[in-house]
């Protein structure tokens, strides 16, 4: 898939390519997908290679503990799913039979936090990296544009051990170019400034670049950074963003409870303390409707980021 940036590509495509690509270099991946391949997009798997691809039904519990019997042939299982059913329906799976005896398992969350094409509170996860987060053995990645999902997809596979990739359904502007190089646990820095930090992760990212940009053309430079990896969550880049600007702003597609910013607010509390802001959902279910009207009523949009910003700046 040609990208360029500036285009709007849904990572849901981009994750359905980078499998295809992966089962051409590696025999050994194999995807388990629980009747939604359609919608995460491992159908481009499935048609490219129908030997590898083992369709489960809606049996996610079963399709994990599976997965993780297939790994310990020397497979590389790729379990594809909706992220609501991940971190919830067969979370006992996931902490069993892949995270405890760390079996080389890869899950994909699909659908990942409000996008979900208006299917409201039951489809929308705002809690599986909070879950995923606090389960020992994982490694938890959320991709800032669809070329870095690709990227990740390739890490996650490359990397032993269990590891949840969470990819989104909406298209969102590709930020990366071809230069972007993506490694586990490392964040990178998109914007520089020295008043405060805004730290981004997931769709939420290119928001948070929209917003370091707009804060520069007022004569408030930010810092902004890019966090993919919430597990191991980079935290030198943190302390350093705390000592050097002293304010903190984080904005996640997810809950404000056990996501990124508790995750920075961790970090902050034992190494840095600071001045931090959590965007994200207040502690309640999502609803259905326009994603970006939404992600304004609660706080979490380009408009909500430059708000808290200048209102970081005020306080000082």
């Amino acid at each position: 898939m040609a990208m360029n940036v500036g285009d709007m590509v849904a990572p849901r495509a981009a994750f359905g390519e980078a499998m295809v690509e992966l089962g051409k270099q590696n025999a050994e991946v194999v995807v388990f997908d629980a009747d939604v391949c359609a919608s995460t997009q491992t159908v481009a798997f499935k048609k490219a290679y129908p030997g590898r691809f083992y369709q489960m039904g809606i049996a996610e519990q079963n399709m994990v503990s599976a997965a993780a019997g297939m790994s310990t042939l020397g497979f590389v299982p790729w379990v594809s799913t909706f992220a609501v059913f991940l971190a919830k329906r067969a979370v006992d799976q996931v902490r069993v039979s892949v995270a405890y005896p760390r079996m080389n398992v890869k899950l994909n969350g699909a659908y990942g936090g409000i996008p979900t094409g208006k299917a409201g509170a039951t489809h929308q996860s705002v809690e599986d990296i909070a879950v995923m987060r606090c389960m020992p053995n994982m490694t938890v990645i959320c991709p800032g544009d669809p070329y870095e999902t690709q990227l990740a997809v390739h890490a996650a596979t490359a990397f032993k051990g269990p590891v949840y990739v969470r990819t989104i359904r909406c298209p969102v502007p590709v930020i990366f170019d071809a230069a972007h190089r993506f490694e586990i646990g490392r964040s990178y820095r998109l914007h520089e400034g020295s008043r405060l930090t805004i730290i981004g992760t997931d769709m939420m990212t290119p928001k948070a670049l929209t917003a370091a940009r707009e804060l520069d053309k007022e004569g408030i430079a930010v810092r902004m950074i890019h966090m993919p990896t919430i597990k191991p969550i980079d935290e030198a880049a943190i302390v350093a963003a705390s000592r050097e600007t002293g304010r903190v702003i984080t904005v996640e597609n997810h809950s404000r409870l056990g996501g990124l910013g508790g995750a920075v607010a961790e970090v902050l509390t034992e190494y840095a303390p600071c001045r931090l802001t959590r965007l994200g959902f207040p502690d309640c279910f999502g609803e259905s409707g326009d994603n970006e009207a939404i992600f304004s009523k609660f706080g979490v949009n380009v408009e909500n980021i430059i708000a808290a910003a200048k209102q970081a700046v005020a306080d000082q």
